[in-house]
């Protein structure tokens, strides 16, 4: 499902726009929900790279003529519809979240075609560095998929102040949200590169400047 992010930045990259002139260089970008993944996103972005954002996809294949839409009818019913026909991601959130089996379900669904749809994506770019933005990339199984993975991560405490700012959600819903997904432990023993953004937007830049300088110094 969708993450939430640190607000967006109001200072755009401007300095460290050169190309990086080599072959595709694939950064795999994940990190648990409301860490920051769309905010380093967006400035990998404003450096240059093609961002692929899976959570869009995952919008796209559960249309009404989406990939999975039928199969997730079948599975979760009706209930889970809105009155014109579209899949209401609250009230299928609201089964997840609680649910963990019915997550693992509901992932088992929608991964497959999103990850086909990633890598269509990543054979047609021409793009330098293409950077696949995903909160699952791990447990999908495509980590080989990338040169490396870089992880967002901030404490839980900043995780709930960002879920109940951007999506209204009462601190017990942030909570369990938080909590139905896998440690971020376990994503950031995985880590070639970690970005902590707890910090200021500023911060976080810093990190990821340095990080896409050692990219560019790596592969001259």
């Amino acid at each position: 499902m969708t993450d939430s992010s640190i607000p967006n930045s109001q200072s755009p990259i401007t300095d460290y726009q050169s190309p990086i002139t080599t072959p595709s260089y694939r950064i795999g970008l994940t990190g648990n929900i409301a860490t920051g993944k769309s905010t380093v996103g967006r400035m990998l972005a404003e450096l240059g790279a093609e961002v692929i954002d899976a959570d869009q996809l995952t919008h796209i294949v559960l249309a009404p003529d989406g990939a999975a839409y039928s199969v997730v009818v079948a599975a979760f019913g009706v209930d889970i519809l809105a009155p014109d026909g579209t899949i209401d991601r609250g009230k299928l959130g609201g089964i997840v979240f609680s649910d963990a089996e019915a997550l693992t379900q509901l992932e088992r669904l929608v991964h497959p075609p999103v990850v086909a749809e990633v890598r269509r994506r990543i054979a047609a770019s021409t793009a330098p560095i293409v950077v696949v933005e995903a909160i699952k990339l791990l447990e999908s199984g495509v980590a080989d998929d990338y040169d490396a993975i870089w992880v967002t991560t901030c404490p839980e405490t900043a995780q709930v102040k960002r879920l109940m700012k951007s999506r209204r959600l009462t601190r017990a819903e942030a909570l369990r949200r938080i909590h139905a997904q896998p440690p971020q432990a376990e994503k950031l023993a995985r880590a070639d590169v970690v970005i902590d953004t707890s910090g200021s937007l500023d911060e976080t830049r810093a990190q990821v400047i340095a990080a896409w300088e050692a990219i560019k110094m790596s592969t001259d």
